[in-house]
């Protein structure tokens, strides 16, 4: 099986490297008979990728441990399903795992696009595609091959990294990945553009689709990140500002902006040059991410260490830009319109600010990133950015976006008028001014706090008005009931009522960030058998502790009952979990959530006599901000439900 993945690999690298040579044949002598032969060439990449990734995946499975790749990251007692999630657990796995997408995405690609092989800018579509595919290709059999043999024959493997031994671990990286891969079709879409002349906004149309699900699927991959880091880490939060974290989160800001500006070419057919700029920008920071991770120049509790791919990457990512940046610029005066914002006040100048302030926040990140290379490259010393740095620059620029929110739905396309703006903020400013005053009654006096929470109430409430708005309209238009004329309004209209969900989603998160960050509250305590601890109107009394086997780990779990407000509320069991072929033991978190708050247990030590160390923290809201994130994926997968078509 080991040479039979070798084979498959050499052959998917081969028919992809042929296929790219017919491509540009045909094109040069305009001969749709060699653009064919180069389709199957790429049909029959992703045969010969998809059968590499079972051989690797089957090697897992069996325990072949003389495999290298196999022997770093599986052992013995491994579970089955994180033997076969073990594919992309490491480096190696991973690049063959998004070679294997991206050729199961270009034959979707090339078999949607069967009937518009005269179409110009077709060949060049599958070209851009068919080089990507080659540059993973490439680094999979020259410098990351994880079919390399051992000299030796190994009993057991080293097994998987314990912090990767969770649900979350299985599907983070590869819905991250299927972002990533996503976006290389409307990267492509846009070079053919500009390589064929048609700039027309058909390209985005096309790839409207794959912009939003690319979008889904990234924002999925970060979430489930997020939720990773605060369940398995045990250090009580969700985004430390981490090289790794901020990797994905720059290329989705940019991606954010590319999607609001699509909106704006496709109805007012303005605004070109930024979406090739902002489509080209989310590509190669993508692939910027990819870099970081595998590079091992700045250090993460996520990658993969230092490795020989750095230079590669850097290279790959320079030609990218170098030819992009070369094709936007000879497309220039195609590019432009005669068209131009025609008001400041107007729905356009909103999503035109909504995007710089977008790309503000990515700057700011990718600077705070990459940070200690440039100081180190300046004064020779490799100095750290921290959460308090990313904090204090983005909080007002996140803020700042949640009020451009609320804006964009109560201004009018092309010019609003003052009678249009009295009526539209009427109600959402004077909700907000009485939640404002009803908040600082309460005692939410701290300034971001009372902000971020005023604007969730504005955006909301304009999100409201707007499904009230529609809702009414379409029921004094067909006399339906509110509770018909809702779902159908929202079915009908369902690209513009998606994003309206999408924002929603984005509100609840606010909620849920602000809360939890604001007012967590966090204690520390050693206990013995029948001893208790308070934190806030909590109390936690160890009862006992228990010990047994499952799986690949020895478990010590203490038995703690819950009070709150005096009265019990149930019991919470943190453990301490050591791991076959694992130098340290890992601390499981256990939780008790609510709507309105999480209880966070962990044990980071046992004494001798069974006393026990207990790290408590009460993260107020923090569920509404894994509810915000559904809410903001489901959003997004309504806005791109397509269209039943009618058959003539």
């Amino acid at each position: 099986m080991v040479s039979f993945g070798k084979l498959c690999q050499i052959l998917a690298f081969t028919f992809c490297a042929g296929g790219m040579v017919l491509l540009l044949v045909g094109i040069t002598r305009n001969d749709l008979r060699l653009i064919r032969s180069a389709r199957r060439a790429l049909y029959s990449l992703a045969i010969f990728s998809s059968l590499a990734v079972f051989a690797l995946a089957w090697l897992f499975a069996v325990g072949n441990y003389q495999v290298k790749y196999v022997a770093a990251y599986s052992d013995r007692a491994l579970p089955l399903f994180y033997k076969i999630t073990a594919l992309w657990a490491g480096q190696d796995g991973s690049l063959l795992f998004w070679a294997w997408v991206l050729s199961l995405v270009t034959a979707i690609v090339i078999f949607n696009t069967r009937k518009e092989l005269h179409s110009s800018n077709t060949p060049y579509i599958y070209l851009v595609l068919a080089g990507v595919s080659s540059f993973f290709l490439f680094l999979i059999i020259t410098v990351s091959d994880p079919f390399t043999l051992l000299p030796y024959a190994p009993r057991d493997g080293q097994g998987l990294n314990p912090m990767l031994q969770n649900p979350g671990m299985i599907f983070h990286p590869p819905t991250l990945f299927l972002g990533y891969i996503g976006f290389t079709v409307p990267f492509a879409y846009a070079i053919a553009a500009m390589v064929s002349g048609k700039l027309d906004e058909s390209w985005l149309q096309k790839t409207r689709t794959w912009n939003v699900l690319s979008w889904v699927l990234l924002t999925i991959g970060i979430i489930l990140g997020g939720q990773w880091a605060y369940v398995e880490l045990g250090w009580g939060g969700y985004w430390a500002w981490d090289p790794v974290e901020n990797a994905s989160f720059i290329p989705w800001l940019v991606a954010t902006a590319f999607i609001h500006t699509a909106i704006i070419q496709e109805r007012r057919n303005i605004m070109k040059i930024w979406n090739m700029t902002l489509i080209v920008l989310t590509f190669i920071l993508c692939i910027f991410g990819t870099y970081l991770v595998r590079s091992g120049v700045l250090q993460s509790v996520h990658d993969f260490g230092a490795s020989g791919l750095g230079g590669y990457f850097l290279i790959f990512m320079a030609a990218l830009l170098l030819g992009s940046v070369y094709l936007i610029a000879a497309s220039y005066q195609d590019l432009r319109t005669e068209h131009s914002l025609e008001s400041y006040l107007s729905r356009e100048s909103t999503f035109l600010f909504n995007n710089v302030v977008l790309l503000a926040i990515a700057f700011s990140t990718l600077f705070g990133t990459m940070f200690p290379l440039l100081s180190e490259a300046v004064t020779g010393n490799k100095i750290t950015v921290s959460q308090p740095f990313f904090n204090r620059v983005n909080t007002p620029l996140f803020l700042l976006l949640l009020l451009i929110t609320g804006i964009c739905p109560l201004i009018g396309w092309r010019k609003a008028s003052a009678d249009n703006l009295r009526k539209n903020f009427l109600i959402p400013l004077l909700t907000t001014i009485g939640s404002s005053a009803a908040m600082f009654a309460a005692g939410i006096r701290a300034l971001y706090p009372l902000l971020a929470f005023s604007l969730s109430v504005f955006v909301a409430t304009t999100i409201l008005v707007e499904f009230w708005t529609g809702t009414r309209a379409r029921k004094i238009l067909t006399g339906e009931p509110a509770h018909i004329a809702f779902p159908k309004l929202l079915w009908k209209m369902r690209r513009r009522y998606g994003g309206f969900i999408a924002h929603f989603g984005v509100v609840l998160m606010v909620i849920g960030i602000t809360g939890s960050n604001a007012y967590k509250l966090e204690e520390q305590a050693t206990l013995f058998r029948g001893q208790s601890m308070d934190i806030g109107a909590y109390s936690l009394r160890y009862d006992n502790m228990k010990r047994y086997k499952l799986y690949n780990r020895d478990i010590y779990a203490a038995n703690l009952t819950v009070y709150k407000d005096g009265k019990m509320a149930g019991t919470i069991s943190p453990e301490k979990r050591f791991y076959v072929n694992a130098d340290e033991p890992t601390t499981e978190v256990s939780l008790r959530s609510t709507l309105m708050e999480d209880l966070y247990v962990t044990m980071p030590a046992i004494g001798k006599s069974r006393e026990i160390t207990l790290r408590v923290a009460v993260n107020p809201l923090i569920l509404w901000v894994w509810i915000g994130g559904f809410v903001m994926v489901l959003g997004g997968i309504i806005s791109i439900i397509p269209s039943r078509k009618k058959v003539k």
